[in-house]
């Protein structure tokens, strides 16, 4: 880029201001800090003051948090990386377009790497128009699939950010077998790996494509092509056989769900 990128820091956390603050330094040539803010409604009017071409957005703020900036914004919005202590804000900080989404505490690499995005993206916009990451996430899920999303008007989740080690992986749901309720959180059992996500099973399976993703008991959700066998249980439960032969609890009360989907012809 010839010009610095415009860049507001908005964290009502005074020691995560300056931390931010202090990274931008290190790239002073490159960008220009034109506000900082310690709340939402700060942040608001200054980004449309400013017009930043990139925000650095705490998301729990007292009165307004950075979710409801960006509705308050609303229109054309700069790029945005949400900064936060929680990650079960980061699905949500994608469904709404953030760039990126720094889990505090991050590191030197790992900040330098969220801006550098930041500035790909900047170039990207200037050359081909707005180029949103979850945009991007979907069409290489599309490729990958050979398809489009089942219901149109209607996103559902194509990925999943989980934690893992001190790091952030992207998880296809199409690679999910099933899923298994630990009380407010949920484990994705992919092979035989499994993540545990601090989600309850309920939300979770709201944002789930309902034509791949079936609920078949109060704790678990399977993906159907997944499914081999039905044993059949007294009182219309029963046992489902996964192809890679873990076993999932079929309750009466969602027996009919399946049948529905798979009619029983024995």
């Amino acid at each position: 880029m010839s010009e610095p990128m415009r860049v507001v820091v908005a964290d009502d956390e005074p020691l995560a201001r300056r931390r931010v603050l202090r990274l931008l330094r290190e790239h002073d040539d490159q960008v220009d800090v034109v506000a900082v803010c310690e709340s939402g409604a700060q942040a608001v009017e200054a980004i449309r003051e400013t017009r930043p071409d990139l925000v650095f957005l705490d998301v729990q703020m007292p009165e307004m948090d950075g979710f409801e900036v960006l509705e308050h914004l609303g229109g054309e919005l700069p790029a945005v990386i949400f900064v936060t202590a929680h990650d079960r804000y980061a699905l949500r900080a994608f469904e709404v377009h953030a760039l990126d989404y720094l889990l505090k505490p991050f590191d030197v690499e790992r900040f330098n790497q969220a801006l550098e995005r930041g500035r790909t993206q900047l170039e990207s916009r200037a050359a081909d128009g707005p180029n949103r990451l979850v945009s991007l996430l979907e069409e290489l899920a599309r490729d990958r699939n050979g398809h489009a999303a089942a219901t149109p008007g209607r996103r559902y989740l194509d990925w999943v950010m989980v934690k893992v080690r001190g790091k952030v992986e992207f998880l296809r749901t199409a690679d999910i077998d099933w899923v298994e309720a630990e009380g407010n959180y949920v484990r994705l059992h992919t092979g035989t790996k499994g993540y545990l996500i601090r989600e309850k099973i309920g939300m979770l399976e709201e944002r789930l494509d309902p034509d791949r993703f079936l609920r078949v008991h109060r704790s678990a959700i399977v993906q159907l092509d997944r499914v081999a066998e039905l044993h059949p249980m007294a009182a219309g439960d029963g046992i489902l056989i996964l192809r890679d032969g873990s076993e999932v609890k079929l309750s009466r009360g969602y027996r009919k769900r399946l049948l529905d989907r798979v009619p029983e012809y024995a």
